[in-house]
């Protein structure tokens, strides 16, 4: 994962924004509720302190369904910009799960070997990653499958978006080739 303040930008995802100004998401017709971009900031301000928001970030990596014995954290500079970096040598998540990681209330933590998950609603990750900085980007590898996901605010505000999009990119590691929609999840 990499914690990157004011990353630039690119160009607006396929399909991301709304057909025109106001009218918002819809399936079969029905309007559905998106999520404003500015809530990825005031979600953050959980996190008191940015210990607290550390310390969310390192539990998804002692969970117990991700099977990690050692975690770093470094900072590193990209393109003069400081980045923190959390690294871990879990067993990665398929492009279905950082899907679900990625999404606000979502959790498929379990109970293995009578240990219990740490996190249980879904919203750690996106609260503690907002508290250190405004873009976090997620590389995991799961089997030959490598995905990358981004949580961003700088790609929100570059877009001007009405609503929160995390774009989620799957490929095989083998090939290089770009996995669609149906085939990841």
């Amino acid at each position: 994962m990499l914690l990157y303040r004011g990353a630039p930008a690119g160009p607006g995802a396929q399909g991301s924004g709304p057909a025109r100004p106001g009218s918002g998401p819809q399936a079969f017709g029905i309007r559905l509720s998106t999520m404003s971009p500015r809530y990825l900031q005031s979600n953050s301000s959980s996190h008191t302190r940015p210990f607290s928001a550390i310390a969310e970030l390192l539990d998804n990596a002692v969970d117990p369904d991700v099977s990690a014995r050692t975690v770093f954290i470094d900072v590193e500079e990209v393109k003069n910009k400081s980045c923190l970096t959390f690294t871990d040598d879990g067993c990665g998540m398929t492009p279905h799960k950082l899907h679900r990681m990625l999404s606000f209330g979502f959790t498929d933590k379990v109970i293995k070997k009578s240990q219990c998950p740490i996190g249980v609603f879904g919203n750690g990750f996106k609260s503690g990653s907002m508290r250190l900085g405004k873009d976090a980007l997620v590389f995991t590898k799961n089997g030959g499958t490598l995905t990358v996901g981004l949580l961003s605010q700088t790609y929100l505000e570059c877009v001007q978006a009405q609503a929160v999009i995390v774009p989620i990119v799957p490929f095989n590691q083998q090939s290089n080739i770009l996995f669609g929609n149906g085939e990841c999840w």
